[in-house]
């Protein structure tokens, strides 16, 4: 047998071999790439009515912890009981105290006594000025370093308080025939108590936040009660969302201070939103209503017709489907006067709705909601980061701790056991080749 013959005949071979190499794709996330135009944000992605989207969209990524199924009584026994009044303090998980003493012992959570309210409703602070630099109340309308008050210029960002409630059902059906992601501010408490609406919400795509178990003043409570409103809530979207942890939250009424602001970075990693316009809708359905849908359909106009900058934090609920079709009338003439319309989450959040998760359909790094601080959201195949320099350095929101340190994950790379398999095919060829040559 020629040895040129024995080269013709392995030729088909080698090809084979060579292309299972060359096409499987093995990721190399220790250097970067040059890009020739810089990406728009921090993170790439397509839109929801984008037939990309649908094309790649990861259906059931999770942190792959096999959590109770949402609404079976084994979940709704994880979490506070009814009916939905303060969680108990003794039923905390040491982690999350831990946590919070770890930060008051870092003096990273202001000493400032619980307020309590006037005949108003207003928190006061046994003779304090609630505006000062040292208490800062957001209900006065002083504003937090890191707090999030004003959407960027041009744009709005869209939210909705208190679900899952009697309007979300009509809330979930009018967003789906406009495309339009939100996010939505939930009770923990009514996601406990709605399961099957929550499901919904989660599966039509939308940013899901915290508005706390049983939407209290938070600044009258104490640390430990605040870590309960917080955590529970989180951990209840948490354990229904897959291993999802929110990465923002917003005070019931607006009502946070440096204190509670900074519980929740500290201990949780949530940063907190507020808002810069108010439409009052929660009260329509108030006897006697304390505004009318007229009223809001006049604020709307002006607000949507006005100033671009600062971008627009609108405060809705879906509390009721008076509170919804308030949002319906007004959802047109924001696209009239060419607002950049976006999910809240999104738009503050670089396109990452959570702290360990870029979306709802994302890849999940698997982690407590106390750790979450310290991690950053998997890479996936919607969304990429955008590289910060051409040096590799990571971008504006990845996390500073080592790769070595993150729970693995769908985008782990390859074993070495299966870089072994994809080379032993051409290894198996040249063997024969030399054996048939030597002999």
């Amino acid at each position: 047998m020629s040895m040129h013959f024995l080269f013709l005949l392995a030729l088909p071979f080698l090809s084979t071999a060579s292309a299972s190499v060359v096409g499987r794709h093995v990721p190399h996330d220790d250097h970067s790439h040059r890009l020739e135009q810089r990406l728009p944000s921090a993170t790439w992605y397509h839109h929801r009515d984008h037939p990309v989207h649908s094309l790649f969209r990861r259906d059931g990524d999770t942190d792959g912890v096999n959590y109770a199924p949402v609404g079976s009584s084994e979940w709704a026994a994880g979490y506070p009981p009814e009916p939905p009044t303060l969680p108990d303090v003794k039923s905390i998980p040491a982690s999350w105290i831990a946590a919070l003493n770890d930060a008051v012992s870092r003096k990273a959570i202001p000493d400032i006594p619980p307020s309590k309210l006037d005949s108003g409703g207003n928190p006061t602070y046994a003779g304090k000025d609630p505006n000062s630099p040292e208490i800062c109340s957001s209900t006065y309308q002083c504003r937090i370093d890191g707090d999030i008050w004003d959407a960027p210029a041009g744009s709005i960002g869209l939210s909705f308080d208190d679900g899952p409630e009697a309007g979300s059902e009509k809330l979930i059906a009018y967003l789906k025939t406009v495309n339009q992601p939100v996010t939505h501010f939930l009770i923990g408490s009514n996601i406990r108590d709605n399961p099957d609406t929550f499901l919904k919400i989660f599966e039509l795509g939308d940013g899901i936040c915290v508005h706390t178990w049983t939407h209290p003043y938070m600044t009258t409570l104490t640390n430990e009660q605040v870590v309960a409103e917080l955590g529970w809530t989180m951990q209840i979207i948490h354990n229904s969302t897959g291993g999802r942890v929110p990465k923002f939250w917003r005070p019931p009424y607006g009502d946070s201070d440096k204190r509670v602001t900074a519980i929740a970075k500290e201990v949780f990693g949530m940063t907190t939103i507020i808002w810069n316009q108010d439409t009052d809708d929660w009260s329509l359905t108030d006897s006697p209503p304390g505004t009318t849908a007229q009223k809001i359909n006049s604020s709307m106009h002006t607000w949507l017709t006005g100033p671009k900058s600062p971008g627009l934090i609108i405060l809705e609920h879906e509390l009721s489907d008076q509170s919804v079709a308030a949002f319906m009338a007004a959802y047109p003439v924001m696209q009239q006067n060419n607002w950049n319309i976006m999910s809240l989450a999104d738009l503050v959040g670089h396109n990452a709705s959570y702290q360990n998760s870029d979306s709802n359909t994302s890849p999940v790094n698997g982690v407590d909601i106390v750790n979450a601080k310290n991690n950053s959201p998997p890479s996936s195949s919607s969304s990429i980061a955008a590289p910060s320099s051409a040096s590799g350095s990571k971008p504006a929101n990845s996390a500073s701790s080592p790769a070595s340190s993150s729970p693995s994950s769908p985008t782990q790379k390859p074993s070495s056991a299966l870089a072994q398999w994809t080379i032993q095919p051409i290894a198996l060829i040249l063997a024969t080749l030399s054996f048939l040559l030597l002999h």
